[in-house]
């Protein structure tokens, strides 16, 4: 097993509440960029050359990670939902007595991620 957890712990719910997250930003993310870039726009100030480079790299490493690692991944919707759906500082709160990271081994997340045959690793908090 990757990961082992204590009895009853919230860190239970963790890989759950990661995948949903990874998921959710997998679908949204590429809808977002896609219509930056259909109105014309070019969102990384590059050149087409550049832009072509780097298309190439993304389309041969095809498979990676995001992690989202915070608080924000215990409600398991997005990074912003704090601000997006207004919740109030005191509501949020309980968020900050349940996150607790005991399970932080990233050089454990980097190893499996390798293992999976996945060509990078991105880490938001």
């Amino acid at each position: 097993m990757l990961l082992t957890y204590p009895k009853g712990g919230i860190m239970k719910r963790l890989p759950a509440v990661v995948i949903i997250v990874v998921l959710v930003a997998c679908i949204l993310a590429p809808s977002q960029l896609c219509a930056a870039q259909a109105s014309g726009e070019n969102i990384f100030g590059e050149t087409e050359r550049e832009r072509e480079a780097r298309m190439e790299w993304w389309t041969e490493a095809r498979f990676g990670m995001f992690i989202h690692w915070g608080l924000y991944a215990l409600p398991a919707r997005h990074e912003w939902v704090k601000n997006r759906e207004r919740i109030q500082d005191k509501d949020y709160r309980k968020y900050f007595e349940l996150f607790n990271p005991d399970l932080y081994n990233p050089v454990e997340w980097a190893r499996a991620a390798k293992k999976a045959g996945m060509k990078y690793v991105v880490i938001t908090s």
